[in-house]
């Protein structure tokens, strides 16, 4: 019956802000290397420009925390996206490659600032029993957007390559409107959670779900962007000796699967339990990510890619339901926390995946990413199992002061709760 409770207004705004946001973001994606380009600078530079925005997002996401209990999650929401629209727009009519750096990694503060106090508001505005759902809802508003961009951008490419700059700076202005004037508050408002103390982040910390969240965080920031991302093109022309189209046309596949998947993934969270997801999600992404080195043809690449983007549904839904299950409905540090792990993947992992590509081979440079999701998912082992109760809302699991308990323990134990 918990599948049939309707999302709060919140969570159906904060789709539709995703999915503005993912739209602009895919929009810049075919033209920001090319336009990088055009100012004469070599690889190394062109990748700097991409690095750079992860870069400030990891540096200024420690800030998010104090800048959300300041101001609260709508303001930072709609400042951040503000920051990340008008540095986008001026990186249009930049004039030189410095500046066209320093903007963006001034949209990288930007962007930290939206993603965690998005993620903070939207984990407070459900109670524990839907958070699956709105986990997935909101993902689901990224993917959608996600695929729309790129042949946007595409379209606006063949009038002007800073087209799709503006383009971008639209879609952001819209969406922080949105947040403004729709969104409806502070998490702390929650219904829930009205009458229960912030838990202190040490002691999210030190929950066996926020810890199992934020390494499968990492491992997937890692095997996305470190692994998926940098390598499979590669591989594609290198491997299979297919034109670059193809993959283009796999990650499509891929993301259409994570799309349709997104939906039963978050009824599964919080039916089923954030433990056997993790679990489950971390060794199918493991399996299939390692599987892509060994594909005979480009038909298998998309089976496994298809796989991974099924996992990637469950990675996107179970581990932020975790981090407000930890935290109590509450976010701020524990979610900036969060996000930087995916960070560090996505900035660490396409380095050391290349360089063992590189010095080493393909196989290895998998590898190491499905090692992290195996680790992961083998750590999520030590999640309190069982399907989530409404009485999780008032208080933190006490898990981590419980780890001796019985498995036997009786309903009213919360240890054995997702």
């Amino acid at each position: 019956m918990r599948s049939r409770v309707p999302l709060p207004r919140d969570v159906v705004v904060l789709g539709l802000i995703a999915f503005c946001v993912a739209v602009g973001f895919g929009v810049l994606v075919p033209v920001l290397p090319v336009f990088a380009r055009s100012f004469g600078v070599g690889n190394l530079e062109v990748g700097a420009v991409v690095s750079v925005f992860a870069l400030m997002r990891l540096v200024s996401s420690p800030w998010c925390g104090w800048m959300i209990s300041l101001a609260g999650e709508r303001v930072v929401l709609a400042t951040g996206i503000f920051i990340v629209a008008m540095s986008s727009g001026l990186a249009g009519i930049a004039a030189s490659y410095s500046q066209l750096l320093l903007l963006r990694g001034i949209g990288g503060i930007g962007s930290a600032m939206f993603t965690v106090s998005a993620m903070t508001l939207l984990l407070g505005s459900v109670p524990v029993t839907i958070r699956g759902r709105a986990a997935g809802f909101y993902q689901g508003g990224f993917l959608i957007g996600g695929m729309a961009g790129p042949a946007v951008g595409g379209l606006l490419a063949a009038i002007s390559i800073t087209a799709p700059f503006f383009f971008y700076a639209g879609t952001l202005a819209v969406a922080g409107v949105v947040g403004l004037v729709l969104l409806r508050g502070g998490a702390d408002r929650i219904r829930h959670g009205e009458q229960a103390a912030p838990i202190p982040f040490r002691q999210v910390l030190r929950d066996s779900r926020y810890q199992a969240a934020c390494l499968c965080n990492l491992a997937q920031g890692w095997s996305s962007f470190g692994v998926r991302s940098s390598l499979v093109p590669v591989l594609v022309v290198e491997v299979l000796h297919r034109p670059t189209s193809w993959t283009g046309a796999a990650f499509a596949c891929a993301s259409v699967a994570q799309t349709i998947a997104v939906g039963p993934a978050g009824r599964f969270v919080d039916t089923v339990g954030r433990k056997p997801a993790i679990v489950g999600g971390s060794a199918l992404a493991a399996v299939s990510i390692f599987a892509v080195p060994f594909v005979p043809d480009i038909g298998y690449l998309i089976v496994a890619l298809c796989a991974y983007g099924v996992a990637s549904a469950f990675l996107g839904t179970a581990p932020a339901a975790s981090v407000g299950d930890a935290a109590g409905g509450r976010g701020g540090t524990a979610v900036a926390v969060f996000s930087m792990c995916a960070d560090v993947g996505a900035i660490v992992g396409p380095l050391v995946a290349g360089l063992l590509a590189d010095r080493v081979s393909y196989p290895v440079a998998f590898g190491v990413g499905a090692a992290l999701l195996l680790t992961a998912s083998l750590y999520a082992l030590r999640m309190p199992g069982g399907p989530p109760h409404a009485s999780d809302d008032v208080v933190a699991d006490p898990g981590f002061e419980q780890e001796g308990a019985p498995s036997g323990s009786t309903p009213t134990d919360r240890s054995d709760r997702g």
